[in-house]
């Protein structure tokens, strides 16, 4: 696969569902699928960083934002970019309503393992991708 998949995680700072979000991110970019996969702060896009922009447009951009805001997914299209998929961390937990995360500074282990739930989705978005760009899909 030579494009890369990217993955930006809203800047819910002080939100625990956006250190969930960045958290799953994280996890997926460093342990899960460090050769497939990368990510960026989304201030970098904010303030038109010519290196972040360039590799949005020209890779997969998967979002991850933690409330309805979706600061992430419109700071993407902002750039006249469309992300490729587009996940809420509030779905996840959805589906998982016993982890809910003890507190934004420390998610505890219910939050962990939701963070982990949701890396492990990403990674399923990735493998998606990855088929599809070998014509697979």
């Amino acid at each position: 696969m030579e494009k890369k998949v990217v993955v930006l995680p809203c800047s819910g700072i002080g939100k625990a569902y956006g250190e969930i979000g960045r958290q799953a991110a994280y996890q997926l970019a460093e342990d899960l699928r460090p050769e497939e996969v990368t990510t960026i702060c989304l201030a970098r896009l904010m303030i038109d960083d010519p290196d972040a922009r360039g590799l949005v447009r020209d890779n997969f951009v998967i979002t991850v934002d933690g409330c309805a805001h979706d600061c992430a997914r419109k700071t993407v299209e902002s750039t006249g970019k469309r992300v490729d998929r587009a996940l809420r961390v509030i779905d996840t937990y959805k589906e998982h309503r016993d982890l809910k995360p003890q507190g934004v500074l420390e998610l505890g282990e219910p939050g962990l393992k939701l963070a982990h739930i949701l890396a492990e989705r990403l990674e399923e978005e990735v493998d998606c991708m990855m088929r599809k760009e070998q014509g697979y899909a």
